[in-house]
Protein backbone atom coordinates (compact mmCIF):
# COMPACT_ATOMS: atom_id res chain seq x y z
CA UNK A 1 0.00 0.00 0.00
CA UNK A 2 1.13 3.96 -0.62
CA UNK A 3 0.62 6.46 0.89
CA UNK A 4 -2.47 8.15 -0.05
CA UNK A 5 -2.80 11.60 -1.96
CA UNK A 6 -4.91 14.01 0.68
CA UNK A 7 -5.27 12.43 3.71
CA UNK A 8 -7.88 13.07 5.59
CA UNK A 9 -6.79 14.20 9.36
CA UNK A 10 -10.25 14.59 10.81
CA UNK A 11 -10.25 11.43 12.47
CA UNK A 12 -6.85 11.12 13.31
CA UNK A 13 -6.67 14.44 16.03
CA UNK A 14 -9.55 14.51 19.30
CA UNK A 15 -9.76 18.09 18.53
CA UNK A 16 -11.69 17.07 16.11
CA UNK A 17 -10.20 20.06 13.77
CA UNK A 18 -10.58 19.68 10.10
CA UNK A 19 -7.28 19.26 8.32
CA UNK A 20 -5.53 17.25 5.97
CA UNK A 21 -1.96 16.05 5.23
CA UNK A 22 -0.45 16.00 1.69
CA UNK A 23 -0.12 12.64 2.06
CA UNK A 24 -0.97 10.15 4.40
CA UNK A 25 -0.60 6.53 5.49
CA UNK A 26 -1.43 3.60 7.97
CA UNK A 27 0.62 1.42 8.77
CA UNK A 28 0.94 -2.34 10.22
CA UNK A 29 3.83 -3.48 10.02
CA UNK A 30 7.68 -2.88 10.66
CA UNK A 31 8.49 -3.90 6.94
CA UNK A 32 5.78 -1.79 4.85
CA UNK A 33 7.32 1.61 7.55
CA UNK A 34 10.08 0.80 6.68
CA UNK A 35 9.38 0.32 2.84
CA UNK A 36 7.55 3.86 2.73
CA UNK A 37 10.70 5.62 4.27
CA UNK A 38 13.35 3.87 2.05
CA UNK A 39 11.03 4.83 -0.52
CA UNK A 40 12.66 8.12 -2.47
CA UNK A 41 9.10 9.62 -3.47
CA UNK A 42 8.85 10.47 0.18
CA UNK A 43 11.94 10.52 2.11
CA UNK A 44 12.39 14.27 1.26
CA UNK A 45 9.08 15.17 2.92
CA UNK A 46 8.62 16.74 6.13
CA UNK A 47 6.97 13.24 8.10
CA UNK A 48 4.57 13.03 10.85
CA UNK A 49 3.98 9.97 12.80
CA UNK A 50 0.29 9.59 14.95
CA UNK A 51 -1.15 7.04 17.12
CA UNK A 52 -4.10 8.25 18.43
CA UNK A 53 -3.72 12.20 18.13
CA UNK A 54 -4.81 12.81 21.17
CA UNK A 55 -2.25 15.72 22.43
CA UNK A 56 -1.63 17.60 18.90
CA UNK A 57 -3.27 20.67 17.59
CA UNK A 58 -3.31 21.02 13.79
CA UNK A 59 -2.80 25.03 13.39
CA UNK A 60 -2.78 24.03 9.27
CA UNK A 61 -2.83 21.25 6.51
CA UNK A 62 0.45 19.75 6.78
CA UNK A 63 2.71 19.76 3.19
CA UNK A 64 3.85 16.49 4.18
CA UNK A 65 3.72 12.76 4.81
CA UNK A 66 1.57 11.46 8.15
CA UNK A 67 2.20 7.65 9.15
CA UNK A 68 -0.71 6.48 11.56
CA UNK A 69 0.88 3.58 13.88
CA UNK A 70 -1.01 0.95 14.24
CA UNK A 71 1.13 -2.00 15.45
CA UNK A 72 -0.02 -4.64 17.59
CA UNK A 73 0.86 -7.07 20.07
CA UNK A 74 1.28 -7.70 23.34
CA UNK A 75 3.80 -10.33 25.65
CA UNK A 76 3.86 -10.93 28.74
CA UNK A 77 6.15 -13.12 30.20
CA UNK A 78 6.30 -13.97 34.16
CA UNK A 79 9.08 -13.55 36.38
CA UNK A 80 10.39 -13.96 39.40
CA UNK A 81 9.38 -10.93 40.74
CA UNK A 82 7.49 -9.42 38.62
CA UNK A 83 5.71 -9.08 34.86
CA UNK A 84 8.06 -7.72 31.84
CA UNK A 85 6.00 -6.63 28.93
CA UNK A 86 6.58 -6.33 25.13
CA UNK A 87 4.03 -3.72 23.71
CA UNK A 88 3.60 -2.94 19.97
CA UNK A 89 3.54 0.98 19.93
CA UNK A 90 -0.03 1.41 17.98
CA UNK A 91 -1.67 -0.76 21.01
CA UNK A 92 -4.52 1.54 22.91
CA UNK A 93 -3.01 2.94 26.12
CA UNK A 94 -6.36 2.52 27.99
CA UNK A 95 -6.93 -0.99 26.70
CA UNK A 96 -3.51 -2.20 28.11
CA UNK A 97 -4.04 -0.95 31.65
CA UNK A 98 -7.18 -2.68 31.40
CA UNK A 99 -5.61 -5.95 29.91
CA UNK A 100 -2.83 -5.66 32.66
CA UNK A 101 -5.41 -5.55 35.69
CA UNK A 102 -7.56 -8.24 33.79
CA UNK A 103 -4.28 -10.33 34.20
CA UNK A 104 -3.69 -9.86 37.86
CA UNK A 105 -1.07 -7.33 37.15
CA UNK A 106 -1.09 -4.14 39.16
CA UNK A 107 0.75 -0.91 38.56
CA UNK A 108 -0.53 1.29 35.56
CA UNK A 109 -3.79 1.90 37.45
CA UNK A 110 -2.92 5.03 38.03
CA UNK A 111 -2.93 5.97 34.43
CA UNK A 112 -6.26 4.63 33.47
CA UNK A 113 -7.69 6.47 30.76
CA UNK A 114 -5.05 7.93 29.59
CA UNK A 115 -5.72 8.62 25.77
CA UNK A 116 -3.62 7.54 22.97
CA UNK A 117 -1.39 4.99 22.14
CA UNK A 118 1.57 2.81 23.70
CA UNK A 119 4.12 4.50 21.46
CA UNK A 120 3.12 8.10 21.88
CA UNK A 121 3.19 7.17 26.07
CA UNK A 122 7.57 7.28 25.97
CA UNK A 123 7.15 10.84 23.87
CA UNK A 124 5.54 12.62 26.79
CA UNK A 125 6.52 10.46 29.37
CA UNK A 126 2.91 10.31 30.24
CA UNK A 127 1.60 10.57 34.25
CA UNK A 128 -1.72 10.49 36.32
CA UNK A 129 -2.13 10.82 39.98
CA UNK A 130 1.33 10.48 40.75
CA UNK A 131 2.88 8.36 38.80
CA UNK A 132 4.72 8.35 35.37
CA UNK A 133 5.66 5.59 32.57
CA UNK A 134 9.20 6.39 33.51
CA UNK A 135 8.88 4.42 36.58
CA UNK A 136 8.27 1.51 34.68
CA UNK A 137 10.09 1.58 31.21
CA UNK A 138 12.46 -0.79 30.89
CA UNK A 139 13.27 0.27 27.16
CA UNK A 140 12.26 1.63 24.00
CA UNK A 141 12.33 0.11 20.24
CA UNK A 142 12.70 2.65 17.82
CA UNK A 143 13.15 2.24 14.00
CA UNK A 144 16.10 4.97 13.18
CA UNK A 145 14.85 6.46 9.98
CA UNK A 146 17.96 7.01 8.19
CA UNK A 147 19.27 3.80 8.20
CA UNK A 148 16.08 1.45 8.83
CA UNK A 149 17.66 -0.29 11.73
CA UNK A 150 15.98 -1.45 14.57
CA UNK A 151 17.06 -0.11 17.94
CA UNK A 152 16.09 -0.77 21.29
CA UNK A 153 16.94 2.01 23.74
CA UNK A 154 17.37 1.49 27.57
CA UNK A 155 14.24 4.14 29.82
CA UNK A 156 18.20 6.15 31.29
CA UNK A 157 18.57 7.43 27.81
CA UNK A 158 15.67 8.14 26.73
CA UNK A 159 15.82 11.72 28.43
CA UNK A 160 12.36 10.82 30.35
CA UNK A 161 11.52 14.52 32.36
CA UNK A 162 8.45 16.16 33.65
CA UNK A 163 6.17 15.42 29.77
CA UNK A 164 9.11 15.39 28.10
CA UNK A 165 11.66 12.85 26.31
CA UNK A 166 14.22 12.64 23.43
CA UNK A 167 11.63 11.51 21.35
CA UNK A 168 9.85 14.96 21.90
CA UNK A 169 12.70 17.22 20.76
CA UNK A 170 16.03 15.55 19.89
CA UNK A 171 14.89 12.17 18.05
CA UNK A 172 11.32 13.57 17.07
CA UNK A 173 12.68 13.24 13.44
CA UNK A 174 15.77 10.62 13.52
CA UNK A 175 13.34 7.63 15.17
CA UNK A 176 10.05 6.14 15.47
CA UNK A 177 8.78 4.01 18.14
CA UNK A 178 7.80 0.54 17.40
CA UNK A 179 7.82 -0.60 20.74
CA UNK A 180 7.69 -0.41 24.59
CA UNK A 181 8.87 -2.16 27.11
CA UNK A 182 7.53 -2.12 30.79
CA UNK A 183 8.53 -3.53 33.76
CA UNK A 184 5.48 -4.49 36.56
CA UNK A 185 6.98 -5.66 39.75
CA UNK A 186 5.33 -8.04 42.13
CA UNK A 187 5.96 -6.18 45.56
CA UNK A 188 3.47 -3.63 44.49
CA UNK A 189 2.64 -0.56 46.47
CA UNK A 190 -0.94 1.34 46.04
CA UNK A 191 -0.13 5.02 45.11
CA UNK A 192 -3.02 7.03 46.62
CA UNK A 193 -0.56 10.15 47.91
CA UNK A 194 -2.30 12.48 45.20
CA UNK A 195 -4.99 14.70 46.15
CA UNK A 196 -8.68 12.94 45.78
CA UNK A 197 -6.97 9.08 45.63
CA UNK A 198 -6.50 9.79 49.62
CA UNK A 199 -10.39 9.45 50.46
CA UNK A 200 -9.31 5.25 49.43
CA UNK A 201 -7.25 4.79 52.70
CA UNK A 202 -3.60 3.16 53.19
CA UNK A 203 -4.23 -0.02 51.75
CA UNK A 204 -6.83 0.15 48.35
CA UNK A 205 -6.65 -2.99 45.72
CA UNK A 206 -5.06 -1.69 42.06
CA UNK A 207 -8.82 -2.58 40.68
CA UNK A 208 -9.96 0.20 43.31
CA UNK A 209 -7.55 2.56 42.09
CA UNK A 210 -7.97 1.99 38.61
CA UNK A 211 -12.08 2.59 39.24
CA UNK A 212 -11.70 5.69 41.30
CA UNK A 213 -9.00 7.05 38.31
CA UNK A 214 -11.28 6.17 35.91
CA UNK A 215 -14.44 7.71 38.08
CA UNK A 216 -12.66 10.55 38.49
CA UNK A 217 -11.69 11.34 34.94
CA UNK A 218 -14.93 10.84 33.86
CA UNK A 219 -16.22 12.91 36.12
CA UNK A 220 -13.86 15.83 35.36
CA UNK A 221 -12.36 15.40 31.73
CA UNK A 222 -15.00 15.65 28.51
CA UNK A 223 -14.83 12.25 26.14
CA UNK A 224 -13.30 13.04 23.06
CA UNK A 225 -15.86 11.57 20.84
CA UNK A 226 -18.28 14.22 22.46
CA UNK A 227 -16.57 17.05 23.21
CA UNK A 228 -13.21 17.65 20.93
CA UNK A 229 -10.29 18.18 23.52
CA UNK A 230 -6.58 17.06 23.81
CA UNK A 231 -7.09 16.16 27.85
CA UNK A 232 -4.49 18.49 29.39
CA UNK A 233 -3.61 21.52 27.49
CA UNK A 234 -0.91 23.12 29.65
CA UNK A 235 1.91 21.33 31.68
CA UNK A 236 1.61 22.37 35.86
CA UNK A 237 4.25 24.80 35.96
CA UNK A 238 7.67 24.54 38.41
CA UNK A 239 8.69 27.41 40.35
CA UNK A 240 11.69 28.71 42.41
CA UNK A 241 10.65 28.20 46.74
CA UNK A 242 10.64 31.86 46.84
CA UNK A 243 7.95 32.48 44.23
CA UNK A 244 6.12 29.79 45.86
CA UNK A 245 6.34 31.38 49.17
CA UNK A 246 5.39 34.51 47.86
CA UNK A 247 2.43 32.96 46.27
CA UNK A 248 1.09 30.90 49.42
CA UNK A 249 0.99 34.29 51.51
CA UNK A 250 -1.22 35.93 48.67
CA UNK A 251 -3.44 32.52 47.80
CA UNK A 252 -3.44 30.04 51.09
CA UNK A 253 -5.47 27.84 49.24
CA UNK A 254 -3.36 27.14 46.24
CA UNK A 255 -2.31 23.68 45.53
CA UNK A 256 1.65 23.01 46.04
CA UNK A 257 3.54 20.14 45.32
CA UNK A 258 7.40 20.11 46.61
CA UNK A 259 9.56 18.64 44.21
CA UNK A 260 12.52 16.08 45.07
CA UNK A 261 15.00 18.21 42.49
CA UNK A 262 14.21 21.25 43.54
CA UNK A 263 11.65 23.82 43.25
CA UNK A 264 7.85 23.49 43.76
CA UNK A 265 4.41 22.17 41.21
CA UNK A 266 1.54 24.20 41.29
CA UNK A 267 -1.23 22.99 39.62
CA UNK A 268 -2.33 24.99 35.98
CA UNK A 269 -5.83 23.99 36.87
CA UNK A 270 -6.62 25.72 39.43
CA UNK A 271 -4.84 28.77 38.72
CA UNK A 272 -6.52 29.01 35.33
CA UNK A 273 -9.56 28.68 37.31
CA UNK A 274 -8.65 31.27 40.00
CA UNK A 275 -7.77 33.43 36.87
CA UNK A 276 -11.77 33.16 36.52
CA UNK A 277 -11.25 31.13 32.92
CA UNK A 278 -13.92 28.65 33.52
CA UNK A 279 -16.11 28.48 30.54
CA UNK A 280 -14.11 31.35 28.70
CA UNK A 281 -14.90 31.01 25.03
CA UNK A 282 -13.02 32.23 21.73
CA UNK A 283 -15.05 31.90 18.51
CA UNK A 284 -16.30 27.55 18.87
CA UNK A 285 -13.27 26.96 21.55
CA UNK A 286 -14.07 27.00 25.14
CA UNK A 287 -12.34 26.72 28.35
CA UNK A 288 -13.96 23.39 30.02
CA UNK A 289 -16.69 24.34 32.85
CA UNK A 290 -15.43 21.35 34.77
CA UNK A 291 -11.68 21.51 34.29
CA UNK A 292 -10.13 24.37 33.71
CA UNK A 293 -7.08 22.60 32.44
CA UNK A 294 -8.95 21.38 28.85
CA UNK A 295 -9.75 23.45 26.20
CA UNK A 296 -12.72 22.08 24.52
CA UNK A 297 -13.75 22.44 20.75
CA UNK A 298 -17.61 23.41 21.32
CA UNK A 299 -18.42 21.67 17.46
CA UNK A 300 -16.83 23.80 14.30
CA UNK A 301 -13.87 25.16 16.23
CA UNK A 302 -11.21 26.67 14.13
CA UNK A 303 -7.36 26.36 14.89
CA UNK A 304 -7.45 29.68 15.33
CA UNK A 305 -10.22 29.67 17.87
CA UNK A 306 -8.28 27.44 19.94
CA UNK A 307 -4.88 28.85 19.53
CA UNK A 308 -6.30 32.60 20.72
CA UNK A 309 -8.02 31.23 23.73
CA UNK A 310 -4.65 29.58 24.51
CA UNK A 311 -2.65 32.71 24.34
CA UNK A 312 -5.14 34.61 26.46
CA UNK A 313 -5.41 32.04 29.34
CA UNK A 314 -1.87 31.85 29.40
CA UNK A 315 -1.49 35.78 29.21
CA UNK A 316 -4.61 35.78 32.17
CA UNK A 317 -2.31 33.50 34.34
CA UNK A 318 0.81 35.54 34.21
CA UNK A 319 -0.75 38.78 34.64
CA UNK A 320 -2.70 37.61 37.85
CA UNK A 321 0.38 35.42 39.16
CA UNK A 322 2.99 35.76 37.30
CA UNK A 323 3.74 32.23 36.37
CA UNK A 324 3.82 31.55 32.54
CA UNK A 325 2.35 28.67 31.33
CA UNK A 326 3.93 26.05 28.97
CA UNK A 327 1.63 24.02 26.50
CA UNK A 328 1.63 20.62 27.00
CA UNK A 329 -0.23 19.74 23.29
CA UNK A 330 1.58 19.96 20.19
CA UNK A 331 0.92 22.39 17.68
CA UNK A 332 1.57 21.30 14.34
CA UNK A 333 1.80 23.48 11.58
CA UNK A 334 2.23 23.42 7.89
CA UNK A 335 5.70 22.14 8.29
CA UNK A 336 5.73 20.01 11.24
CA UNK A 337 5.78 21.16 15.11
CA UNK A 338 5.44 24.65 15.86
CA UNK A 339 5.10 26.98 18.88
CA UNK A 340 2.29 28.27 20.65
CA UNK A 341 3.49 31.71 19.64
CA UNK A 342 4.35 31.52 15.57
CA UNK A 343 0.82 30.00 15.46
CA UNK A 344 -0.29 32.51 17.12
CA UNK A 345 0.85 34.97 14.46
CA UNK A 346 -0.30 32.76 11.64
CA UNK A 347 -3.78 33.14 12.57
CA UNK A 348 -3.79 36.78 13.35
Amino acid sequence: MTPQPHFDLSSFNTFGLTAHADWGLIFDSIERLRAVLADTRWSSLPRLVLGGGSNVLFTDDFAGLVLINRLQGIEINELSDGWQLQVAAGESWPGLVEETLRRGIPGLENMALIPGTVGAAPVQNIGAYGVELCQFCTHVDALEVKSGTLVRIPAAECGFGYRESHFKQTWRQTHIIVGVGLFLPKQWHAQVAYGPLRSLGDAPSALQIFDEVCRLRREKLPQPELLGNAGSFFKNPTVAVMVADKLAALYPAMPQFPQHEGGVKLAAGWLIDQAGLKGMTVGRAAVHQQQALVLVNLGGARAGDLVQLACEVRNRVLAQFDVDLEPEVRFIGKQGDTTLEEAMRCVI
